[in-house]
């Protein structure tokens, strides 16, 4: 089971390296748009995408995540991200 896991991660890891350029910078904008914490401006980000009804209301989750780590949180994982992505 665990290779199989483990040759699905690879398959997928695998995909998602041709396509990382295309998804960068509508991640970062979704991510942007959660961590100013204004469900108005999250929303005009997410129609671009034609999200489902379980979708928005997990970006709608991860974006009270980061409301609720304080401004020191967010600094905190922007960095993070920031780091974790160019490298």
């Amino acid at each position: 089971m665990k290779g199989t896991l483990l040759l699905l991660a690879l398959l997928v890891t695998g995909e998602l390296g041709f396509q990382t350029t295309d998804a960068c910078i509508p991640f970062f904008e979704l991510y942007a748009a959660a961590s100013i914490g204004n469900k108005i401006i999250l929303n005009a980000v997410l129609d671009q995408f034609a999200p489902t009804d379980g979708e928005r209301e997990t970006v709608e989750k991860f974006m009270d995540c980061l409301n609720d780590s304080g401004v020191e949180g967010k600094i905190l994982k922007t960095k993070f991200l920031v780091t974790s992505s160019l490298s």
